[in-house]
């Protein structure tokens, strides 16, 4: 017996080597080809690829179309699945792979029209840029049709194949960036759903104007909504809501023993996040920036600094890979000249240019407009043919088309969507609108300037990257579109320069709405009548900028005193604004030190507007822990650190104030719809400081911020323990780069997801927003600086990067993660165009 124990152990034994062994060389087959030769299908020469010590790629070739397909080439090596996941996203055909669960996402995808209008826009292309897209898809094709080429695990696990990527493909992505910052829409829907339990003026106190400012729109929006019988029936009166208690931990599935919500199913994960994708879409709250430029005249070099930090949606692998394209002027086969290319900085997968960087003699960086480019209608139907809507000249046909949704495991869906003359029929494509309105009596449109045709926005990208200078590069970015951005920029002969680039709509005199909320379609003046010229979008004064010194844009309100165009309301808070001001006036002189040390700034002036209601609440709660709570927000400065206990009071606090002063007002259900990326703090400040009894109720506001208190403490220690002294920020407030889709299985995700401990708010330079609404993580940082960059143009050389993931897209890289630690430290590495020091070199031959 003892002699078969050990044999059947030797065996055992053998089979785990074994089966480890086979593991392993499944992951070294995964693992990208970093040096040696391969070969690239298309290329007219060898070009060189090589990795430096800071993992940047550059790419070397004879010929711009040649570099344009290496690049190709490379994204498909290292981010292939995110290459494929991002492509069924935007063709609107993820539940062919998924399941039902993530029809949401296809049919909003599918009811946008993003491929149909990709596909326009790229035949109105000039021919260059068309010859750019094809060479990059070509490279993603050849990758993928290599004999044996190995694939990442996603591809394994789910049981599919890459897909053939289209140049139409490239142009589908740049909109899908549009739509993940061009949102207005979201918040006009918020408005128009919140007007069915608001009267107007509560609405303007829930969601107020910019600071300072007035609402856009003098129209009494809620007698409007309910004139036109809007609303479809509800069985939930505003009496009902106000009788309503106020949130509790258990109502967000928090439980005493956890902390949060047992995990969901596979498939209820991903529902989830669809329905997240679906429900944010259009939402412009937390789609920020920051980035700022200094003179040489305030710089210790005497030459320009600049830095940028796009905020964006944490994903594993990043949105980012950083990559060096050199291609010298070449001619084609005709005879004709084809410009070179020198760029080094972020590209996005799924497009073939640097989108943030420099070139050798300019550098830029952008953040978000935020003007209004996206208007709803109500399209009234006609009674007597639901296939007619009304317009300003009678009675016209939809235009209808039949799609059809492939889902895994289940028949095809097929649905009827519909345009009108403004454009696509949201209400067909997302559920919130068929509980909402009455969809027997209007449908809801989206005007959106992303979806013309005349969108060259990638004409744009592709120029930026042969400009030498700062005249050129404006010259590049008269041709982009869409999203609206603000640019920065540098060159190394000393000038700096601010421009919004971007496309942005004129409204007639008489649109009293303005397009702040859903307008009746069929009223000509809602219409937009015409564009904001380049030459007329808001830019820098040179003469203010002379005195001052720098420039700075963090998503504020960019429009000047008495400029003429109407671009919108909807701008972020200036907390960031204010305190990026601050700090660059602070010093005489700037190095790119002190603009690290903006970068990592964690000062929340935000925090210490509503700090006295906390102080006070914790000076009266008889709460257990309220004592060693004091102790912990003894001496509190507004700054989140990730160390620190307070950060984490005040965030939970704050979230169950906001919970507890709007809920009861507007109900369960639509606080749970609209809140988490809409965070509604400036509607939060103006209820406190004017103590406000409709929205605080009659035991005032001090009573409501000491209950929150209470149940604050009890959800932190059933989060983190009874040890207040352990409450550290970071311990729930991680960066979390979410992997889609593996990162929705709770069994993959703690493999495929990239954590780590941060500190800030929604609201510091040093972004960390949470979605609070999200039952499972609450406070973890889901949108913070995607990437972080440095310039000094006396020696462009010494340009800096970081950002939060790593380069590899292959989950069992070392390079899959291993910038993040860094990151979360404000530390970077160096962005060299010229490297001295080559870690990998790969050549591809034709």
């Amino acid at each position: 017996m003892r002699r078969w124990m050990v044999r059947l152990g030797v065996g055992l034994g053998a089979l785990v080597v074994l089966g480890l062994a086979v593991f392993a060389v499944g992951v070294q087959r995964s693992l990208p080809l970093l040096d040696g030769r391969a070969p690239l299908h298309g290329l007219q020469a060898p070009v060189e690829v090589w990795r430096d010590a800071s993992d940047v790629t550059h790419i070397e070739a004879r010929s711009a179309p040649d570099a344009w397909r290496a690049l190709g080439w490379v994204h498909a090596q290292e981010r292939g699945w995110q290459l494929e996941f991002n492509r069924r996203v935007m063709h609107g055909e993820l539940s062919e792979i998924l399941g039902e669960a993530t029809l949401p996402t296809d049919r909003l995808l599918r009811g946008l029209g993003i491929m149909r209008a990709a596909q326009a826009q790229y035949a109105g292309l000039p021919a260059e840029a068309r010859e750019a897209l094809a060479a990059y898809a070509e490279g993603i094709n050849a990758y993928h049709a290599q004999p044996g080429v190995p694939l990442q695990p996603e591809f394994r696990v789910l049981g599919v194949a890459p897909g053939r990527w289209t140049p139409e493909d490239s142009v589908g992505w740049a909109l899908m960036m549009a739509l993940d910052l061009g949102g207005n829409w979201g918040n006009e829907f918020a408005r128009l759903s919140l007007l069915e339990r608001l009267p107007t003026q509560r609405l303007w106190e829930l969601m107020p104007a910019y600071e300072g400012e007035k609402p856009a729109t003098v129209v009494d929006l809620a007698a409007l909504y309910q004139r036109l019988g809007v609303y479809r029936k509800s069985q939930e009166t505003p009496e009902k809501v106000a009788k309503k208690g106020h949130f509790t931990p258990a109502s967000a599935g928090f439980s005493s023993k956890m902390g949060a919500a047992e995990p969901a199913g596979e498939a209820a994960s991903l529902a989830a996040w669809a329905q997240a994708f679906v429900r944010d879409a259009g939402t412009l709250e937390g789609k920020g920036s920051n980035n700022w430029v200094v003179a040489g005249s305030h710089s210790a070099s005497g030459k320009p600094l600049l830095a940028n930090d796009p905020h964006l949606g944490l994903s594993a692998p990043a949105i980012w890979y950083f990559a060096h394209l050199r291609a010298p002027e070449s001619r084609r086969p005709d005879g004709s000249v084809i410009a070179g290319v020198d760029a080094i900085g972020a590209t996005f997968p799924g497009l073939p240019f640097v989108v943030i960087g420099r070139t050798a003699g300019v550098a830029w960086g952008v953040t978000n407009t935020g003007p209004d480019v996206q208007d709803l209608y109500l399209e009234q139907i006609n009674p007597d043919n639901p296939h007619q809507y009304r317009t300003p000249s009678g009675w016209a046909d939809f235009t209808e088309r039949r799609e059809v949704f492939k889902v895994k495991g289940k028949p095809d869906v097929v649905v009827t969507l519909r345009e009108t003359r403004h454009g696509p029929v949201l209400s067909d494509a997302q559920d919130a609108y068929e509980r909402l309105i009455d969809r027997s009596r209007y449908a809801v449109a989206l005007r959106w300037s992303a979806l013309d045709a005349d969108n060259h926005t990638v004409v744009a990208g592709l120029a930026s990257n042969r400009a030498r200078n700062v005249p050129e590069l404006l010259q590049a970015f008269s041709n982009w579109h869409s999203p609206m951005q603000n640019a920065v920029f540098a060159d190394t002969e000393g000038r700096i320069g601010y421009k919004a680039i971007g496309r942005a709509p004129l409204r007639r005199p008489d649109n009293d709405i303005r397009g702040v909320a859903p307008s009746p379609g069929w009223e000509a003046r809602y219409d937009w009548s015409g564009w904001i010229g380049f030459a007329q979008t808001p830019q820098d004064n040179p003469a203010q900028t002379a005195a001052r010194g720098w420039i700075a844009t963090a998503n504020e309100r960019i429009t000047p005193e008495g400029y003429p165009y109407f671009m919108g309301q909807d701008w972020h808070e200036p907390y960031r604004a204010k305190r990026i001001a601050e700090l660059l006036s602070a010093r005489p002189k700037h190095d790119l030190e002190s603009l690290r040390a903006i970068q990592a700034d964690q000062h929340s002036a935000a925090a210490i507007k509503i700090f006295p209601w906390l102080e006070r609440a914790a000076a009266a709660s008889k709460h257990p822990l309220a004592a060693a709570a004091r102790r912990a927000l003894e001496g509190f400065d507004g700054v989140m650190a990730a160390d620190r206990a307070a950060p984490a009071i005040h965030a939970v606090w704050a979230d169950e104030l906001t919970r507890a002063l709007i809920e009861p007002r507007i109900g369960t259900d639509k606080l749970e719809a609209l809140y988490g990326k809409r965070h509604f703090r400036s509607g939060v400040e103006g209820m406190l400081v004017r103590k406000d009894a409709y929205w605080c109720g009659a035991s005032g506001c001090d009573a409501v911020a000491l209950a929150a208190f209470d149940r604050a403490l009890e959800r932190l220690r059933s989060m983190l323990g009874d040890e207040v002294a352990q409450w550290q920020w970071g311990r729930i407030h991680e960066a979390l780069s979410v992997h889609r889709p593996l990162g929705n299985v709770p069994a993959l995700a703690r493999f495929f997801d990239v954590r780590v401990p941060t500190g800030g708010d929604n609201f510091t330079v040093n972004v960390g927003q949470y979605w609070p609404n999200d039952a499972q993580n609450p406070f973890a940082n889901r949108h913070a600086a995607s990437l972080r960059l440095l310039h000094d143009l006396s020696d462009p050389e010494q340009s800096r990067f970081i950002y939060q993931t790593g380069q590899s897209g292959l989950v069992f890289s070392d390079r899959y993660r291993d910038m993040r630690e860094e990151w979360a430290a404000v530390q970077y590495r160096p962005l060299q165009r010229d490297a001295t020091r080559k870690a990998h070199t790969l050549t591809l031959e034709p």
